[in-house]
């Protein structure tokens, strides 16, 4: 077994692979950038070694310098998590020659089913389904254009080298794949060094599911069931869980036995990922393979009980794998939840900071629900523009589907996120979909279930009563500690009157709070009181997150102070809510409302990035939908354009400029 390995990547999957080393007795060696320098991962590892600047083009994905990192460390391996070098041949080829050993696939497996064309080919020779497409080298636009053409709208647009949604795009017209054929070129070549890329027919309505497979140097593969990762955006995926809703065991059985077949056609030595689209009707297709391991390989822990980088180290020192297709049995459901740094509330725009605060729920197995975190970050951490913005990944495992879906629920309502933006809420809101409680997912639930964009989950019912019941809890409590600082003026007591009106959005709720010893009654008037509320809570003032019981239910909301009031998040909502006496509401109704101004002369960018192009010049004409710049963030290309005619007065950046969000990009006369 290896002394010590080195790490080639960040974050979170960098702390996943030294928890795992650490546990084996194995030395670990973290690599960064100087955008880096102070993040969880190098101090987590044994030894760290300083590699380039922020951008990761100078520096997780130089060869030259991991290969020196090993050198100087006396490394024995290196595992490069998913993403940067994780899939280039390249590395583990120039590993092999300076003899480190590659905790992941041979070479041959990599070129084989690493690119997304060669793959596609040998899937094929394997006699293993796949889509329909154009695998050939594409030459421009109109190539691209001729070829979409033949095999009938809409199609994908996909990078050869490509991963995590870069450089991929669907097209539904001749239009739309010209001007996704450049972009998804110009995004590959950034994020992977490689611009090929490869048009393949899109399948409507489709499931994404794959095969986690696992293969050692000695001709054994066994395969670990599948994962449903349907849930995406912008062809990335957001929520993922094992096992599939729509699978059953003899289409399981099909997968795993295709996946296991194509991995042995390739020699296959590692963990890897068979990836299929599938359909409504249980039929499956072949899409990709991916020869790392996966973002989403914690579900697949949890209902198996296998610790995939454990085996994927053992595997690269040559043991021999220990566990046989018969070991391998499903317990339970797993469900993992990607939390991101985005603004789900203005399309899902990347958020770069500081994180003012950072608490993930507790990581623990209690009543048969386990709660796991993976995270490469903490209090006081930074966000950067130069890499993906995963926050943390979020696990939840139960009994049953249902089981983790409320502990996920849950677990979201607990996670304490303050500094940048996230999609903590957005993801909670999907946890409370009645289409995905039920299982009828495929690709386009996003878009479906939030046609108009995420504008938060509307506060009614049962919600909108118990945020109302919190935050006057929370008034109360405040008042309460106000009333007992020491030094006030003497004069008349204080009354305090229970009944309340909370305004949660543009809901009014009339309520009277008693407090009863340790507990807090709130009466409803709009039912007579009939069904009061009973909240218990150790909540004191300034704390981030409200933990108690409603009505004897663990309930948690994350805690914002505002004048009057407080912001709730809980369930998918996030809400102002204000708590005012009679007299108070009374008089707020008769304030003015502020409207916001008319900005409608400016382009600006949506996000913290980098400007690659301005498309325009000053005194030109626009028509509205015209490209005015490309604006790169989190390595994600993002055109900017004009949403209604107009000359262009000025322009107030250039191409290699950093913006700030709603930095001004052209301004209109």
């Amino acid at each position: 077994m290896f002394k010590r390995i080195l790490i080639a990547n960040r974050g979170e999957i960098a702390c996943r692979v030294i928890k795992t080393a650490r546990r084996m007795g194995i030395a670990t060696v973290a690599v960064y950038s100087d955008a880096d320098a102070n993040a969880l991962h190098v101090r987590m590892a044994d030894a760290a070694v300083a590699i380039g600047p922020g951008p990761a083009a100078q520096s997780y994905l130089s060869i030259e310098k991991i290969v020196e990192a090993c050198k100087l460390t006396g490394a024995e391996a290196v595992h490069p998590g998913y993403g940067f070098l994780s899939e280039r041949a390249e590395f583990a080829r120039t590993l092999e020659k300076a003899g480190i050993a590659f905790i992941g696939p041979n070479v041959r497996a990599i070129e084989a089913m690493g690119d997304k064309i060669e793959s596609k080919k040998a899937a094929a020779k394997a006699k293993v389904s796949t889509v329909p497409g154009f695998l050939g080298v594409i030459e421009d636009e109109r190539h691209a254009v001729k070829i979409a053409d033949e095999i009938g709208y809409p199609v994908m647009i996909k990078a050869s080298a490509g991963g995590g949604g870069k450089g991929m795009r669907i097209a539904a017209s001749a239009a739309d794949v010209a001007e996704g054929f450049v972009r998804a070129k110009s995004e590959a070549k950034s994020s992977f060094g490689d611009d090929r890329v490869f048009i393949e027919k899109f399948i409507t309505n489709p499931r994404h599911i794959e095969i986690q497979v696992l293969g050692d140097k000695h001709g054994n593969i066994i395969h670990l069931n599948e994962r449903e990762c349907s849930i995406q955006r912008r062809n990335q995926k957001v929520v993922e869980e094992s096992p599939s809703p729509l699978l059953d065991a003899k289409t399981r059985a099909a997968m795993g036995a295709q996946a296991v077949s194509l991995a042995k056609a390739v020699g296959y030595d590692s963990a890897g990922t068979v990836e299929f689209v599938a359909g409504q009707d249980k039929s499956f297709y072949f899409l990709e393979m991916n020869t790392r391991l996966q973002v989403e390989h914690p579900v697949t822990e949890l209902v198996t009980g296998i610790d995939l980088v454990e085996q994927m180290i053992r595997v690269a020192a040559g043991e021999t794998l220990t566990i046989k297709q018969s070991d391998v049995k499903q317990k339970g459901w797993a469900i993992e939840c990607r939390i991101y740094a985005e603004n789900p509330y203005r399309g899902f725009l990347p958020s770069i900071g500081r994180l003012v605060r950072y608490r993930p729920p507790e990581e623990a197995t209690r009543e048969a629900i386990t709660v796991r975190v993976d995270t490469g970050v903490e209090d006081g951490g930074e966000i950067s523009l130069y890499y993906d913005p995963m926050v943390a990944k979020l696990v939840t495992h139960g009994p049953d589907r249902a089981a983790a879906i409320t502990a996920m629920s849950d677990a979201l309502d607990s996670f304490v996120v303050e500094g940048v933006e996230h999609n903590i809420p957005f993801l909670s809101a999907v946890m409370q979909k009645p289409r995905f409680r039920d299982g009828p997912l495929s690709t386009g639930f996003i878009a479906e279930e939030f046609p108009d964009g995420f504008h938060g989950a509307v506060p009614e019912g049962d919600l909108l009563r118990a945020l109302a019941a919190v935050a006057a809890q929370l008034d109360l409590v405040s008042g309460e500690r106000k009333r007992r600082i020491s030094g006030q003026l003497t004069g008349r007591p204080v009354t305090r009157e229970r009944n309340r009106v909370v305004r949660v959005g543009r809901h009014d709720v009339r309520l009277e709070v008693i407090r009863q010893e340790e507990a807090i009654v709130v009466r409803f008037q709009d039912d007579g009181g009939k069904r009061p509320m009973v909240l218990q809570s150790r909540w004191k003032p300034n704390e981030p997150l409200w933990r108690g019981l409603i009505d004897r239910r663990e309930t948690a909301m994350h805690v914002r102070v505002l004048p009057n009031g407080f912001q709730l998040s809980h369930r998918g909502a996030r809400e102002k809510v204000y708590v005012y006496t009679e007299r108070e509401a009374a008089l707020v109704r008769e304030m003015p409302e502020k409207v916001a101004a008319d900005s409608g002369k400016f382009v600006r960018s949506p996000m913290p990035g980098l400007v690659l192009s301005i498309a325009v010049s000053a005194g030109q004409e626009v028509k509205a939908g015209d490209t005015v710049a490309i604006v790169e963030a989190m390595k994600m290309e993002n055109v900017l354009r004009a949403d209604r005619d107009g000359t262009v007065k000025a322009i107030h950046t250039k191409a290699g400029e950093s913006v700030a969000v709603d930095a001004s990009i052209v301004e209109f006369a």
